[in-house]
């Protein structure tokens, strides 16, 4: 790893159950020198980290210079501690990893400031699966993927059943322990309400006070829920794009899952794709998820929205980067669309292209 250095700190950050542990121990194989590795679950560390002293510390690490700790959201002041370790332990290298944004970066956020690196890891992506895959597999394999999704244990499960099984069992018991253990939520069962209702309502504009109406909470309360599902990996939200042109909406937001089989699984319809009436929803769904994790990955600088007018002339996906605007349209069933009239007007320089399952690789970074 390029950024781990004396003094830093590298943030490991992503979703339950995406290979965070094991990427960190195929990391660790091809380390040549000794480690500490800390689990962040262990209630023993918790008690020898509450002594606050850099003798103390100091004395914990020992000789070794690297320290590697797993699920550190879950160790209180983590930051405060590792600052204290990387400021006066000379040569100390830390990689910490953590299943929640909202709780690392709360835990870490300012002490750690200009002293850490920080890493995104999602469920495998398609530029994963073609070190593995030909074009022909591919278009085959990416159909249940809409469906199923891309979680690495899931993908290896050999039996449909059990897949559908896996899925169920990952938002029982992952999904809903990560919504108990998110910070003063007290209504866990109008947080899934949120995220079924969210589900259903993937690629559309969704009004917070329709959804607070039909959950009976104020809509302020179902924008911090929202946006706390969005720190532990579930859901992103994208904004509607405007350069206050009269005409164009960006009072309400897009939400998209993270994963498709994520989504599936709430709404309870793990049918295949052929069997579904909202095939064109699970395309946009994955190709945005997709294309979120390529950005990520190569490091693009990018502003990402979609576009709607009063006149309901709309597209899925914009990208404001390099001075430039991008218009995507994703489409399941046909590989053509006619630039809006709109867009073509008020953003003339702008590029437009059609996604569909006919020329989607380059959009996902294949």
């Amino acid at each position: 790893m390029a950024k781990l250095m004396p003094g830093k700190v590298v943030v490991l950050l992503g979703p339950r159950r995406v290979g965070k542990t094991f990427l960190l121990n195929q990391i660790l194989a091809e380390m040549s020198e000794p480690y500490h590795f800390w689990s962040g679950e262990d209630t023993e560390l918790w008690k020898l980290l509450e002594t606050r002293s850099v003798a103390h510390y100091r004395n914990l690490i020992g000789d070794k210079k690297l320290l590697v700790i797993d699920e550190a959201q879950k160790i209180r002041d983590i930051g405060a501690v590792l600052k204290m370790m990387v400021d006066h332990i000379d040569g100390l290298k830390v990689i910490a990893t953590g299943s929640s944004a909202f709780d690392l970066n709360r835990r870490l956020g300012e002490p750690l400031t200009g002293r850490k690196w920080t890493y995104y890891l999602y469920p495998l992506s398609e530029q994963e699966f073609a070190a593995e895959e030909d074009v022909l597999t591919r278009q085959t394999n990416i159909r249940e993927r809409l469906v199923l999704g891309n979680y690495p244990e899931l993908v290896h499960l050999p039996d449909r059943s059990d897949k559908v099984e896996y899925l169920s069992g990952l938002v029982q018991d992952y999904l809903l322990k990560d919504i108990l253990e998110l910070e003063g939520l007290r209504q866990t069962h109008k947080i899934m309400d949120l995220l079924r209702l969210l589900a259903f309502q993937t690629g559309s504009e969704v009004s917070l006070t329709e959804l607070g109406r039909q959950l009976g909470m104020d809509k302020n309360t179902v924008d911090r829920y929202a946006n706390l599902l969005a720190e532990i990996f579930i859901i992103f939200n994208v904004r509607g794009y405007s350069r206050n042109l009269r005409k164009e909406i960006v009072k309400n937001s897009k939400w998209y899952f993270f994963d498709n089989g994520i989504r599936n699984a709430l709404i309870a319809n793990l049918n295949p794709i052929d069997l579904r009436n909202d095939q064109g929803i699970l395309w946009e769904n994955y190709m945005l998820s997709e294309r979120l994790k390529y950005q990520h990955y190569s490091g693009m600088q990018v502003n990402n929205f979609f576009w709607r007018t009063y006149d309901q002339q709309e597209i899925d996906w914009i990208e404001e980067r390099e001075g430039n605007l991008f218009a995507y349209e994703m489409k399941w069933g046909k590989t053509t669309a006619k630039v809006p009239g709109g867009w073509a007007n008020a953003y003339p320089g702008s590029a437009f292209e059609v996604v569909s399952p006919d020329n989607f690789s380059g959009f996902v970074g294949l």
